[in-house]
């Protein structure tokens, strides 16, 4: 199958996936007494992997954020999908994750943060458990693209996939289909987008969307809103990256219309929108009925768009895929500690904390490592016996230093392998002066690892460098209230 079929098969799972979130509340608000709508909705288990990253704290309000999951499936196992892009020969095929979004609702309900992930990031998957038929998919030997983790059981495997990566605590997930996408996109009644020149998305081998539009501000819906969302020739650099800054473009101008009460008024249009929305969402148990639904939409609905931040995770190129950078990890540590990623506000109180009690210090085997390497500088030397006897002379009769290993961490760092050693790590930390947030799961070590960092080359007192709780910039933050944001075209993609 050529490009052009494959990135077709791509058609805005995306799209359905926010409409069901933002637009379904709406839709729904009148018709809750219609029943037979939940039956519609599909379910499935929110996590198939064999470890859960650990709860936010409640504020002093006992509020904790809110994580939702969105996932777009590329699955073509109806005529409605395959009609929408699909080629014959994909029908019935396992399906992809190829649109992952992270919707953080923060404690205070004060502001919305959203990260996407390239579809073709390289990550480690976890091992995961089909609920259905009982087959446990191994973890994956080496990193493989994230969209794949649809397949090893289905979206629950894709939110363990997240979780180990990230250590986000994710409390929902919504899957869609590309089904309905052009008569969800219709009941909105068109949602204004804009480039800066005109646009055919079409080159001389026949790849693009077919996306046609003229310079500036059109209001698009239907096909021609599919066509936007999944436009990457003719958009800035023809990358998927770009094609993300476009749909975050439409997420936004959409939640703007939406709170405008943009053609919603139509009793016919809402109870088609309800029925298509319903059809074309799988959700986890916790939001499994129109009622949680229309809830969960509340909740949303309190956000300004002023408040709401889209940001794609940072990443750099290895050959043809992507992988997250060290700003990525800066971008998650604001996420899991409710730090607005628009910076209006201060960090909040909500903080990360384990469920799993800490063994005994003298009971805690802990491996340290000198990881105090740079460019520009040779490893210090003896940090890795310096500090384990630091731990041993509080407490922790079992620290020892591994001088097999001398890898480069710009920062010191504590990894543990998995969640029921978390505590015990969390505790060493604490014992160095090391912050909670330099606590990180790791499948790249056996036990608890302390790697002493470049921060650290000398003395006994760890002192942590000063906290960066700016949005890297790497993460093309968008803002929701910015309605004067335009897609850049290609030269080689305009018209006169």
């Amino acid at each position: 199958m050529g490009q052009n079929s494959e990135r077709r098969r791509r058609v805005l799972r995306w799209a359905a996936t926010t409409l069901a979130v933002l637009i379904l509340g709406s839709a729904c608000a009148g018709y809750l007494y219609y029943r037979h709508l939940n039956g519609n909705i599909q379910q499935a288990d929110l996590n198939l992997g064999d470890a859960k990253a650990p709860a936010p704290t409640p504020d002093e309000a006992g509020r904790t954020p809110l994580n939702i999951l969105l996932i777009g499936s590329d699955a073509r196992d109806t005529k409605e999908n395959q009609e929408l892009g699909g080629a014959r020969e994909t029908f019935g095929s396992t399906p992809l994750a190829d649109v992952q979004m992270l919707v953080h609702l923060s404690a205070d309900r004060a502001d919305m943060s959203v990260v996407s992930m390239p579809r073709d990031t390289l990550l480690k998957i976890p091992e995961c458990t089909d609920p259905d038929t009982g087959k446990t998919y191994p973890a994956s030997d080496g990193r493989v693209m994230t969209n794949q983790s649809l397949g090893h059981g289905g979206p629950g495997c894709t939110v363990a996939t997240w979780e180990a990566l990230t250590g986000i605590r994710i409390d929902h997930f919504m899957m869609v289909d590309f089904s309905g996408v052009v008569s969800m996109a219709d009941a909105i009644g068109g949602v204004p987008v804009c480039v800066d020149a005109n646009i055919l998305s079409r080159d001389g081998s026949g790849h693009g969307s077919g996306l046609k539009l003229p310079e500036g501000t059109t209001s698009v819906k239907g096909e021609q809103a599919l066509q936007w969302l999944r436009t990457r020739y003719g958009f800035e650099d023809g990358s998927d990256l770009a094609r993300a800054k476009a749909q975050h473009m439409y997420m936004n101008s959409m939640v703007r219309q939406l709170r405008a009460g943009a053609t919603l008024g139509n009793p016919g249009r809402l109870r088609a929108l309800a029925e298509t929305a319903t059809r074309a969402i799988t959700v986890d148990p916790g939001l499994d009925t129109v009622k949680k639904l229309y809830d969960l939409s509340d909740e949303l609905r309190k956000v300004e768009p002023k408040r709401i931040t889209m940001t794609t995770m940072p990443n750099r190129y290895v050959g043809a895929r992507v992988e997250p950078t060290e700003e990525a990890e800066q971008l998650f540590r604001l996420v899991r500690e409710d730090i607005a990623l628009d910076g209006r506000d201060k960090k909040k109180t909500t903080t990360r904390t384990s469920s799993d009690p800490a063994a005994a210090d003298d009971k805690i085997a802990v491996q340290v490592r000198n990881g105090t390497r740079t460019d520009a500088l040779a490893s210090a030397r003896g940090r890795a016996t310096t500090v384990a006897g630091l731990l041993r002379d509080k407490g922790f009769a079992e620290a020892s230093a591994d001088q097999s290993v001398l890898p480069s961490e710009p920062t010191t760092v504590v990894r543990y392998p998995s969640a029921d050693l978390e505590g015990d790590a969390q505790a060493v930390a604490k014992a160095l002066g090391i912050p909670v947030s330099a606590v990180k799961r790791s499948t790249d070590v056996s036990g608890i690892t302390l790697v002493v960092g470049a921060d650290w080359r000398e003395g006994t007192a760890y002192k942590a460098p000063g906290a960066d709780d700016r949005t890297p910039e790497s993460a093309q933050a968008l803002n929701g209230a910015d309605d004067g944001a335009c897609m850049h075209v290609s030269p080689g993609f305009t018209w006169k």
